[in-house]
């Protein structure tokens, strides 16, 4: 059964750009939080996102292509198979403006229950609508 994928569009701006003229390494990891962060709060209920956050314990990240400056990038991110106690993975792949992967990622998340300050098993209900095409 095939899990959701969450997708969102970013456009390569000036400040994106380093000295070579790609998208600099930083702007892509900064990318893979804000994607992921985004796909928490579209799915998540308001009761978990009061209840929990989620904190990277590892990033991996592949560097296949280079971005430029006013490439749409294409940023589509979905969950690893099931939860490692508090750990969780998240797959991340953006897509340059001719269809080829530029960044490929796979992170390592943590959840964290907000009332004790400090990472619980990820229950079953948090994961669910991740794993379950609507």
């Amino acid at each position: 059964m095939a899990k959701p994928v969450f997708e969102a569009t970013l456009t390569a701006a000036g400040e994106h750009i380093d000295e070579l003229g790609h998208v600099n390494n930083a702007v892509w990891v900064q990318w893979i939080q804000q994607v992921a962060v985004a796909h928490w709060d579209s799915v998540a209920p308001k009761e978990h996102r009061d209840a929990y956050y989620w904190v990277v314990v590892r990033h991996e990240i592949d560097y296949l292509r280079a971005a430029h400056e006013g490439d749409v990038i294409t940023a589509r991110t979905w969950v690893g198979d099931a939860p490692q106690g508090a750990r969780f993975d998240r797959f991340v792949e953006f897509t340059g403006p001719d269809g080829k992967i530029c960044v490929r990622a796979r992170t390592m998340w943590a959840i964290i229950d907000k009332a004790l300050g400090r990472p619980i098993r990820v229950p079953a209900d948090v994961v669910a609508p991740f794993l379950t095409p609507e």
